[in-house]
């Protein structure tokens, strides 16, 4: 696609060329795609392309389910955020102070610095486990305890501490894996109804679930995972019993909703869960006092400031807060303007989404005149 040769034409969802998206589509074998665009802090417009499951001819619309993936961290952020506010936990203080079923065990990294909330939620705590491949429907599922210890059946290794927690940036989906136990300890709910009370339901994120697997009343609308020829994943979807780094259920629409709540706290026009310095926090680097050397090698050429859950990039009118997502056969993307009220969400069900959310994405900064 060509400099020129733009997917948008005007500040309308309406106006998106269907012929020459889906054919893009069809080319990149993405059998399903939705957006969501925000601006002047609404939901401006949102629509589904294409199709549930390769060949199938159910089309995708604003209703249906698509994995969040890795978008689940950050609203799982806003979760154990607000229980900090009222109390229930601190940002600072060592996990294994509050964690009851499970304790993260003790070593010679966690002998001065220990694992703390802050630390979790901005992947600097030294937990391992990068991220999770999920587990196919003919596959066992383990408990979460499994999980956390590596055990037959879970597919990853035990979540441990293996650098100086505060020293270092590495993503890690098994920080949050911990985060997960952690609410659950403190409230003595199951992670799901936590999230469905602390977020999903306070901001009116009605087609969005943490449950795992999906239960069986929302499959109908859910859009099934395709792997990278095309072919759909074995089973429709893989489950996810780490709900937290990866377990969300979503539209792009319901995360439309999550994005503008941010604003609006962060402006102090609306503040449904968070407070504004609370939002303020969770919108701050957390990577100040960090030395780039130290920096895991891995990950430098994608490291951003990092907030507490989300990635921070800009200044000023150009701050924003966005997130990947990628599970087996999903690839989904969020980004938002701190300030501006601007921002979107694309979700694709198919592993080569990727490429097509960025040159969507880029099309609607140059529409909507994105500031830099």
């Amino acid at each position: 696609m060509s400099e020129n040769d733009l997917l948008f034409s005007t500040t309308n969802g309406q106006s998106l060329s269907n012929k020459k998206l889906l054919d893009r589509m069809q080319t990149d074998k993405i059998p399903g795609l939705s957006i969501a665009v925000i601006n002047e802090g609404e939901l401006e417009w949102a629509r589904g392309y294409g199709e549930l499951e390769v060949g199938n001819n159910k089309p995708v619309t604003t209703d249906t389910l698509f994995q969040a993936c890795s978008i689940s961290k950050p609203v799982t952020a806003m979760a154990a955020i607000y229980l900090v506010q009222q109390g229930k936990l601190d940002l600072d203080e060592d996990v294994n102070q509050k964690l009851v079923s499970w304790k993260i065990p003790e070593n010679e990294f966690t002998r001065d610095q220990k694992v703390t909330i802050r630390r979790l939620l901005s992947h600097s705590a030294g937990v391992t486990v990068s991220g999770f491949r999920g587990y196919s429907s003919n596959e066992q599922v383990p408990a979460l305890h499994q999980i956390l210890d590596g055990v037959e059946p879970a597919n990853s290794v035990p979540l441990r501490v293996d650098t100086i927690p505060g020293t270092q940036w590495r993503y890690s989906g098994g920080g949050f894996t911990v985060l997960q136990q952690l609410l659950i300890d403190v409230t003595g709910k199951p992670f799901p109804e936590i999230m469905q009370d602390l977020v999903l339901q306070k901001l009116e994120m009605k087609q969005s679930t943490f449950q795992q697997p999906l239960p069986i009343n929302l499959r109908a609308q859910a859009a099934c995972g395709h792997e990278e020829n095309g072919k759909k994943v074995n089973g429709d979807y893989f489950i996810y019993p780490e709900m937290a780094a990866a377990g969300l259920w979503t539209t792009p629409s319901d995360l439309a909703r999550f994005a503008i709540e941010l604003q609006k706290s962060k402006a102090g026009e609306s503040n449904t869960v968070l407070s504004v310095d609370m939002t303020n926090q969770m919108l701050s680097d957390q990577m100040e006092s960090f030395p780039m050397e130290m920096v895991s090698q891995r990950y430098d050429r994608e490291i951003r400031n990092q907030g507490l859950g989300f990635r921070l990039e800009g200044d000023g009118r150009s701050a924003h807060f966005s997130h990947h997502g990628g599970n087996v056969g999903y690839r989904c993307f969020i980004v938002a303007y701190s300030d501006t009220g601007q921002g979107a969400v694309v979700m694709t069900n198919s592993d080569n989404g990727f490429e097509l959310i960025q040159e969507i994405i880029r099309n609607i900064a140059q529409e909507y005149s994105w500031v830099n």
